[in-house]
């Protein structure tokens, strides 16, 4: 990791750049003839893709009962313990989030409400690659059976042998999803887009995924299927002041590292002698990494800033908008209260981001690239969409229509003042007839 030393301010944005920003172009042009092929050829695109990338011939698309039933006999039961804990956490953290419909009476005789309507069909999509993300599964499904969606299809890489990893089919089961699929990346956005001869057609489409996987579901979100935001490689900021422990604050940035080479994981610190304690510890604990070589490759875009003060480390943070926000400090709610843009905040020195990417109740499918600048995290209402509905009384219309009028006449919309004005005339001379 490289360390910047009190970096002046017009460098920041250029220095925290992320790194898949500069080769966007490139993907997006692989992208965009990967969704088209499938849009023309359905499955039969889906095979070849799948052979193409995976390395995998499927014999079918679908995932079978007998695999889902299968899987069960695969985990231990303390994995099962977990996963079902885990569950409970997320379940109680997101029930929390339904609200009550709103009614508000504007005017006399105006009555306004506002309901929230789960989305029929949601596709979600679990990255399963180098690391079967089994927890993405819970971080999707739970607040969406909670929401009320009908349909839920869940589509997700196969292995080399062509099977899904155990873990993503009986925690699928667990959370009542049986609509699984195998199929991966840009593929498998495009098929639940579009629909296949085998995969539905879902109305929004939901998961995080590597930078193909975030290209196409931008792409396809300008006009074939809704998402729920761009979220792509995982990424993380970790501001620390001379409060925090070395050790924590390395093992988080290797804890995103480690997701894949194009992660990028940032320390910002007021520092200087936590810093140097960081880049020892981060080499430390590297050599013990499983994954050591993939984080390896995201360290080299990943960064060290030395900050004169804790307003530099807050405008930092706000500057590069992270999907996982780590404060390490003394007082970590009250700098916690001056961040604007973060996917998800993690507090003090004994809230490590995979407490949140597994088992707190927080979910972990979150904006990056700089999206949480303007995107949330999902949460129930990502799964439901807002009716509004009104009901004017003939006094409501009376205590409105002027105002309308004005307002359509201004805009020179008539149709839309008469609207108003034949009602009026109808109350104001009920003698005259009407259709009943």
């Amino acid at each position: 990791m490289k360390t910047y030393i009190h970096p002046p301010r017009d460098r920041w944005a250029a220095l925290l750049a992320r790194p898949l920003q500069r080769e966007n172009d490139s993907i997006r042009r692989q992208v965009e003839e990967i969704v088209e092929h499938v849009r023309q050829h359905g499955d039969t695109a889906l095979r070849e893709l799948s052979s193409r990338f995976d390395g995998v011939e499927p014999t079918g698309l679908a995932v079978t009962e007998a695999e889902i039933t299968a899987a069960d006999r695969q985990l231990s039961d303390e994995l099962k313990t977990a996963i079902r804990q885990a569950r409970e956490n997320i379940a109680a953290f997101h029930a929390a989030q339904k609200m009550e419909p709103v009614r508000v009476e504007t005017r006399p005789g105006i009555q306004c409400e506002q309901r929230s309507v789960p989305i029929r069909s949601v596709g979600l999509y679990v990255p399963g690659g180098s690391a079967p993300l089994f927890s993405t599964v819970l971080m999707l499904a739970v607040p969406a059976q909670i929401a009320g969606c009908r349909e839920i299809t869940l589509c997700t890489p196969p292995r080399k042998d062509g099977t899904v990893a155990p873990e993503i089919l009986w925690t699928a089961q667990l959370c009542g999803v049986t609509r699984i699929f195998k199929v991966g990346g840009a593929q498998a956005i495009a098929a639940m887009a579009f629909g296949t001869q085998t995969v539905p057609k879902a109305d929004k489409i939901f998961g995080p995924g590597n930078r193909y996987v975030m290209a196409a579901k931008q792409l396809l979100g300008l006009s074939a299927v809704a998402i729920d935001m761009p979220a792509g490689p995982s990424e993380v900021m970790v501001l620390a002041d001379d409060t925090a422990r070395a050790e924590f604050a390395a093992a988080d940035l290797l804890s995103q590292a480690e997701h894949g080479p194009d992660s990028q994981a940032i320390l910002v610190t007021t520092s200087a002698a936590l810093a140097t304690a960081v880049e020892t510890e981060v080499r430390k604990q590297l050599a013990r990494l499983g994954r050591a070589e993939i984080a390896t490759q995201a360290l080299t875009e990943s960064r060290i800033f030395v900050v004169g003060s804790e307003a530099e480390m807050v405008a930092m943070a706000n500057l590069y908008a992270a999907e996982h926000l780590i404060v390490e400090t003394a007082e970590p709610e009250a700098v916690a209260e001056q961040i604007e843009n973060a996917g998800s905040i993690f507090l003090g020195h004994y809230s490590p981001e995979s407490a949140g990417d597994y088992a707190s109740g927080t979910n972990h499918t979150l904006p990056t690239s700089g999206w949480a600048a303007a995107y949330g995290g999902v949460n129930i209402d990502s799964f439901c969409k807002k009716i509004t509905l009104q009901r004017l009384t003939e006094d409501g219309l009376r205590n409105i229509g002027a105002t309308v009028e004005r307002m359509a006449s201004a805009e020179g919309l008539d149709a839309h003042r008469n609207a108003v004005r034949i009602r009026l005339d109808a109350m104001n001379h009920p003698e005259k007839p009407g259709c009943n």
